[in-house]
């Protein structure tokens, strides 16, 4: 049975890099190129990718720690979700040996990095209504499609691009995944005018008959679902942790000030009004933590039906306990919790991303009814 207490390795991980990210400047919406190239040389980006290939020989497990201490530190790095966790994991599981050798070193140490195109402006959380299409012209494949709130693109050497080929025998679409390199005729991209504070800008694509040569198929194109599943699982855990780091760096700032701050003699930290709620948040965010490592595992074992489960519960709680944390932090502070020297009023819109993205809370509410508990499918 697998235990959640974490290994005496894994405790170690947790305070190095802790130590780190919180020995620099905050990062959150603004340029983090440095902190990442510095994360990168200690093996921290790369941590969950094959040794053979210049990573840590970890999982998702490990990564997932990463990132969280990162965001208690106030350095979160978004790209991490979508590099090494969505793309490198795809790249290592499915990808040829020519793939794996021309991508996974630099991903792993942070020289490269890959986006992630899936989401389409009329498809939205269902994938089954993707339209980008791929079709074979001798032996290259030619895309055609557009993809709306791509993270990172213009940093990205190339986008890992969800599109669908049809089956020969039953005529109907199937995805299959393709790397696009971003210098590529056909492949343009705008910005997306976002009031969201973050590094990482967001992109809409168009792909006008992208040609690309038959090796930029990755894997079998006819594994469908449970090769672009095992980039969405590794997704959801790593948004749990984005999540969970962010509230618990909100928490703390706004434990510093309640233990400091002094209205009526004592610590306004001493008045259950302010102390029981954050007490809240805090068990929240533990118990957020405990499905998301729940999830890891689970994917990291190989069992991807249970950690398909886990993942999407571990993104609801982290979601949720993010935004309450947030929001009580800011309440802690009052009027200082809307300025900019306490840096939290940036994170109210920041912690709404986990709420939205990769997937509702809605849809995973969805998948928890009906294929959890068995309940009609209502969609």
């Amino acid at each position: 049975m697998t235990t959640l207490i974490e290994s005496d390795e894994h405790k170690s991980l947790r305070a190095a890099v802790s130590t780190f990210a919180r020995n620099h400047p905050r990062t959150l919406g603004t340029d983090n190129g440095h902190f990442w190239r510095e994360a990168a040389k200690l093996g921290y980006i790369g941590v969950n990718l094959p040794e053979a290939y210049g990573g840590g020989d970890g999982g998702i497990t490990e990564l997932s720690l990463v990132l969280e201490e990162m965001g208690a530190a106030g350095n979160p790095l978004l790209m991490m979700i979508v590099s090494p966790a969505i793309c490198g994991t795809v790249i290592s599981r499915f990808g040829t040996e020519a793939q794996k050798q021309d991508w996974l070193p630099s991903l792993a140490d942070g020289t490269r990095l890959m986006s992630f195109g899936i989401t389409e402006p009329d498809a939205g959380s269902n994938s089954h209504r993707i339209t980008t299409t791929a079709r074979r012209d001798g032996t290259d494949w030619i895309l055609t499609g557009r993809k709306v709130f791509i993270s990172g693109v213009d940093i990205s050497d190339a986008t890992l691009v969800v599109g669908r080929t049809e089956d020969a025998r039953t005529g109907r679409l199937k995805p299959c995944l393709f790397i696009v390199p971003r210098d590529t005729r056909g492949f343009e991209r705008r910005q997306i005018d976002m009031e969201l504070n973050s590094a990482e800008k967001q992109f809409e694509l168009t792909l006008d008959d992208v040609r690309l040569p038959a090796d930029a198929l990755v894997g079998d194109e006819d594994a469908g679902l449970l090769q672009l599943f095992a980039g969405l699982n590794p997704e959801r855990v790593m948004t749990a942790a984005f999540a969970i780091g962010m509230g618990r760096y909100a928490l703390s700032r706004a434990l510093d000030y309640a233990r400091e701050r002094t209205v009526w003699k004592t610590p306004i930290g001493a008045h259950q009004a302010i102390a029981h709620p954050l007490a809240q948040a805090h068990i929240d965010l533990e118990l957020a933590r405990l499905m998301m490592q729940k999830a890891a595992h689970l994917y990291d074992a190989g069992d991807d039906m249970g950690a398909g489960e886990a993942a999407n519960m571990a993104k609801y709680a982290a979601g949720e306990a993010c935004v309450k944390a947030v929001d009580q932090a800011v309440h802690t502070l009052g009027g200082n919790g809307l300025t900019r020297e306490f840096g939290l009023a940036s994170l109210i819109t920041a912690s709404r991303v986990a709420r939205i993205a990769p997937v509702s809370r809605e849809m995973i509410l969805n998948y928890v009814s009906h294929q959890t508990l068995g309940l009609p499918k209502s969609y």
